[in-house]
Formats: C-alpha cells, structure tokens, sequence
C-alpha cells in the first residue's frame, strides 16, 4: 500500500513540474504595437548634429534658428519590417521621419524620409537623402487635403521589405513597390539645417513582423 501510494505521488510530481525548454524552441519575440518613447526620457533615442532637442509634456520636440548641421534624435535600436505610428506638429521649418536610415558623420542620415512640417514642404511624401532624391512628392493641393495646419497630424508608415507606405491622417499619400533601398537601418526624427523651426513628436510605437 505505502509502495503504491509512492509511485502515484511520484508521478504527480513529474506532471506537475515542466520540462526544460530545447534551446532550438526558444520564446518567440512578442509581438504587437510597443512604444519608442516613454514621453519623459530620452532613453532608446540618441541626438546628433545641431538644433536643441527636449522632451515637453510628453512630446519630443525639437528647435533650430538657422544651424549649420542636420539636428537627429536616432533610435538605439534597428529596424526591417514594420509598421511605424506616431503624431506630429510642425507649422514652420522642415522636418522628416527616416526609416531604415545609416547615419553618417556628422550629421548625415542616408535612406528614405517621409516629409513632415507645414504645408508646401511635402508632407506625406517619400525622399531619399544623399541618392534618388523626390521619390514621391505631392502638391501643395493634396498636402491641403490631408494636413492639419496647427494640430496633430496622425502618420503611420509600412515597410515590408521592397514595399513602404505611408498614411497621413488616414489617407494613403505614397506608395512603392519593389524599391532597392536599404532592407534594415534606424528611424530617426529630423530638424533640417538653415531653418528656424519647432517640430513636436508624440506617441511614437513600432510593430515589428516577427
């Protein structure tokens, strides 16, 4: 009897306790929106260049008077594929959204930017600094249509491999398919050289395909 209740109190225990996992089945990554800020910190983004960088009421804003050099807030971390969501607010200068992005000193973002500031800088559209230049580039009319002058301005961008799209305020501004550029790089929030500005990032989240 004492023998038979042993054994059955052995194998509860063997059921009860899990098994070590094979290192070839290790956790996936979760997937899912997360954000890139915590709206207090710096913390996963690093600056480069000119122009003043802070962190004010939960956004990133950024402010040049006619720098010399490029000002870049640049994330520690590199990105493939993806979906790319933030808000923005930029009625005067010149700004831009890297993905995928190379920096070079000292001050250079090489790869594809998506546009944003006041209406007649292109917002919504896709440049790609230091190479082809105006990839998509839309008029003053369509920037009108979509562009929120004095407010927040929703953008979210796709990057799946060769193709990248962007939404501004939920309608679809640029699209390419089967682009050349680089597969895997930064994303980085720009002040251009030369210009007075105040540009304001918030809510910036990633969802990464797994």
């Amino acid at each position: 009897m004492n023998r038979r209740r042993f054994c059955l109190a052995g194998c509860l225990f063997a059921c009860l306790v899990p098994l070590p996992s094979p290192s070839w089945c290790a956790p996936r990554r979760p997937t899912g929106w997360r954000p890139l800020m915590d709206g207090y910190t710096f913390a996963g983004w690093h600056m480069v260049g000119d122009g003043l960088w802070t962190v004010e009421s939960g956004s990133l804003v950024g402010r040049a008077c006619n720098e010399k050099l490029y000002g870049l807030l640049v994330s520690k971390d590199t990105f493939r594929d993806f979906r790319l969501r933030l808000r923005y607010k930029s009625d005067n200068g010149d700004s831009g959204v890297y993905i995928r992005t190379d920096i070079q000193p000292p001050d250079e973002a090489h790869g594809l930017q998506i546009q944003v500031g006041p209406i007649g800088s292109g917002n919504g559209g896709i440049y790609e600094s230091y190479d082809r230049g105006w990839l998509v580039h839309p008029t003053v009319d369509d920037e009108k249509r979509w562009v929120r002058p004095g407010d927040w301005n929703d953008l979210e961008i796709l990057a799946s491999g060769g193709t990248v799209e962007v939404r501004l305020n939920g309608t679809v501004t640029a699209q390419l398919r089967d682009d050349p550029g680089r597969p895997r790089g930064h994303i980085a929030l720009q002040m251009h050289s030369g210009t007075v500005m105040d540009v304001r990032f918030r809510d910036i989240q990633v969802w990464e395909n797994p």
